[in-house]
């Protein structure tokens, strides 16, 4: 596509970006981020082997020259955990991005969004490009801008729900409301969800549990990739109002 998407300086090529979790090996995992089109791939630091080269290691599969290795804290619930594992996997050498959870609740996965703002300023002071996962309240959206956030994620369903986008008023809201990326991140169960988040003019949507989680991981992969590319270029082209009536689809003006 030819409008990239370009956050703080760095061009990225697709508008899918995709998580490496719940795959049953590193190579199912290859095989879908390779056929998903993607060129972003987020890893769950404190989860999946990225720092010690000498074991199997998820960065054997998916090559940190031909991918953007995004790390993320899943699995924190204190910001002093998410700031430790976020400093690790840039001391790491993997990325100055980070993809910053900080979670509130065991059950539901649901953002502390008062420990995601602390965390979010503290790791913009210090230098990271920081793109928060967070529900999708457009105040706490502003608030992350106003905390130095690259990017906001809202959620368009509960984390590996696949309930497909729940609430579009909000993230249209959110788009109208902050003026940096949003990508929307959890919730996404098959192609038409992701297509109905670009359409709203989301500049990304991030999958892990809807491709990892099918029947047919790597054929999902492939059918989330061109649903984005469709989202996409329906908002582009610009979608016809809504009627309550027919209209016809040839004038009838001038007809004898």
């Amino acid at each position: 596509m030819d409008d990239k998407l370009i956050i703080r300086g760095i061009e990225f090529q697709s508008r899918l970006w995709v998580g490496t979790g719940k795959y049953k090996d590193f190579e199912e995992t290859r095989k879908a981020v390779e056929a998903s089109g993607a060129d972003v791939v987020t890893v769950a630091v404190r989860r999946v082997n990225i720092v010690d080269r000498n074991s199997e290691n998820l960065l054997d599969y998916i090559d940190p020259r031909k991918y953007k290795i995004l790390p993320n804290t899943a699995g924190c619930y204190t910001v002093e955990d998410a700031l430790r594992y976020s400093r690790l996997a840039r001391e790491a050498g993997i990325s100055d991005l980070i993809k910053l959870e900080v979670i509130g609740d065991e059950k539901t996965l649901f953002p502390d969004v008062c420990g995601l703002l602390k965390a979010t300023e503290i790791l913009a002071k210090e230098g990271f490009i920081v793109l928060p996962y967070t529900n999708d309240d457009p105040i706490i959206a502003k608030r992350l801008v106003d905390a130095g956030a690259a990017a906001v994620m809202p959620l368009g369903a509960p984390i590996g729900s696949g309930l497909g986008i729940r609430n579009p008023y909000n993230i249209k809201i959110i788009l109208e409301t902050v003026n940096i990326p949003v990508i929307v991140d959890a919730g996404v169960g098959t192609a038409s969800d992701a297509t109905i988040a670009m359409e709203l003019g989301c500049d990304a949507v991030l999958i892990n549990t809807g491709i990892a989680g099918a029947q047919d991981p790597i054929a999902m992969a492939g059918a989330m990739k061109h649903a984005v590319i469709a989202g996409r270029l329906a908002y582009k082209a610009g979608r016809i109002p809504k009627k309550l009536y027919a209209t016809a689809s040839s004038p009838i003006e001038g007809m004898l």
